[in-house]
């Protein structure tokens, strides 16, 4: 399976979407260049809205945990309160417009896992409100040339800098 193939475009924002969604932007440019716009929206959405859901399902699964490890990773009570009463609803309407725009959506996500969102219409949400984003994306991608290596830079540079955030919060609670 070629590098800039369909295949390839669904197993990467799949596995994205089930994690952190750091690269969904770069991967999109990427393969706006290789891929018609229109496919990498609608095909390559669905993956990325079945990796988000798959994300969903751990999320909601980590935090009904009671294991004693799980707690490293699950939001403590105070932030699921705290998020509760910024968003205190996740509706079909917010999920999608949160998705089709460049703005993290993960206290949106935190909410849906808590009240425990309908999994069918989280998947449709997310999915609709990728496709206007992810095929603008992709027409950019199509319409000027990227080189790849500066894709990888930006999102390493993203990566480092959420690290480097993370490492320094960790050492003023210490």
């Amino acid at each position: 399976m070629p590098a800039d193939s369909l295949g390839w475009l669904c197993l990467l924002l799949f596995a994205d979407g089930a994690t952190f969604a750091f690269f969904t932007t770069f991967i999109l440019l990427h393969y706006g260049h290789a891929l018609p716009p229109w496919q990498v929206a609608v095909v390559g959405g669905l993956a990325s809205a079945l990796g988000s859901t798959l994300q969903l399902v751990l999320l909601r699964w980590m935090l009904a945990s009671s294991h004693p490890w799980m707690k490293r990773f699950v939001p403590s009570r105070e932030k699921l309160e705290a998020t509760l009463r910024q968003y205190p609803s996740a509706s079909f309407m917010a999920l999608a417009v949160a998705r089709a725009t460049p703005l993290p959506d993960a206290p949106l996500k935190l909410v849906a896992a808590v009240i425990e969102y309908p999994l069918v219409l989280y998947v449709l949400a997310i999915y609709l409100g990728s496709l206007p984003y992810y095929f603008a994306l992709a027409l950019v991608g199509s319409k000027v040339a990227i080189p790849t290596w500066l894709l990888v830079a930006a999102a390493a540079a993203i990566v480092a800098g959420v690290l480097i955030d993370r490492w320094r919060r960790s050492r003023r609670t210490a």
